[in-house]
């Protein structure tokens, strides 16, 4: 068992390092977004090849736990450190929108079947001042406005490429220069909008993000939707701040590609540990992928990152703090 053990750790950890071509064959895509937890196959290979004395399976464990620590430790090792202004500016009743320091959420509302109350209580409550939403419909839009997203977040654009679902930004100040696709991408309109922080000091472009989902017949899809996305790190004139269901992990080559030498994740930035938030309504399995992320432009530092559950929805929300520099 031991062998067998090793032999399948070392397969996945394989197909990590896989280059963003060969990652989008049938399946791989699906694999690689567990691959945190193939450390635990590596971990019961070291300990039966230790009590067999089998040795080659204990290089084997040993190099694929090594990999799997090189890899996921920045989760865990803040890079940045937020001032100590948040604190303060997070312990107020209402957001400051003129600072330059903001909470921020995206969400994945599942074809509209997400309690929008719940919604606007974590906008309250957190004090949220951009929320990004996928998968919305009309009528889940109504509902929002019903449960008083208005009184928060009261500027708004929401774009749908087929008429039926769409994405949508929510901001606490007016949202400048408004588009229903700042990527033009192949998967979905993913809306996009400037907002300024600091009276003017500075103007961030925040984008909802929602690429191809990685199933049968989509693979190909898939890595063109991301793609697209990595095609904005040439984008000049703005700096952006992408909040989403990338369908994509940190272990995926072609999201490593989005971020390149220009944008940063905010959960690997932050080093507040794992942040899986799919799926969310698959009990008892637990979330076990983080496909949602709040991606960076340089000069922006994250941290408190939270994820919080929604009913109807089969992701979690994330919420994260900025820090515009």
């Amino acid at each position: 068992m031991s062998v067998i053990f090793a032999a399948l750790a070392l397969v996945c950890s394989v197909l990590r390092m896989l280059p963003e071509d060969l990652q989008a064959l049938p399946y791989i895509p699906v694999i690689v977004s567990a691959t945190p937890w193939f450390v635990i196959l590596a971990v019961l290979a070291l300990i039966l090849s230790v009590i067999s004395r089998r040795w080659i399976a204990m290089l084997m464990a040993l190099a694929c736990i090594g990999l799997q620590v090189w890899w996921q430790w920045p989760f865990f090792s803040a890079s940045t450190k937020l001032p100590a202004a948040v604190d303060a500016a997070m312990a107020s009743t209402r957001a400051d929108t003129g600072d330059m320091i903001a909470r921020v959420m995206t969400f994945n509302v599942y074809k509209g079947h997400a309690d929008a109350k719940a919604i606007v209580d974590i906008v309250r409550d957190q004090r949220v001042e951009v929320l990004a939403l996928q998968e919305t419909t009309n009528d889940f839009v109504k509902k929002l406005d019903e449960a008083g997203i208005h009184s928060y977040l009261p500027y708004s654009q929401v774009s749908s490429s087929d008429g039926v679902y769409g994405n949508g930004i929510w901001s606490a100040t007016e949202l400048r220069r408004p588009v229903d696709d700042e990527v033009g991408s192949s998967a979905s309109f993913m809306p996009g909008g400037t907002v300024t922080f600091g009276g003017g000091k500075a103007q961030l472009r925040f984008v909802s993000v929602h690429t191809t989902a990685p199933i049968p017949g989509y693979w190909s899809r898939w890595k063109r939707s991301l793609d697209e996305l990595a095609s904005m790190r040439s984008r000049e004139g703005s700096r952006y701040v992408f909040m989403g269901d990338f369908n994509a992990t940190t272990d995926h080559t072609p999201f490593r590609n989005i971020l390149g030498n220009r944008f940063s994740d905010a959960a690997r930035q932050s080093g507040h540990g794992f942040t899986f938030t799919w799926p969310s309504n698959k009990l008892p399995l637990p979330r076990f992928a983080g496909i949602d992320h709040i991606v960076l432009d340089k000069d922006i530092i994250a941290g408190q990152m939270q994820v919080k559950s929604v009913a109807g929805s089969d992701h979690a929300a994330l919420l994260a703090t900025i820090v515009v520099r």
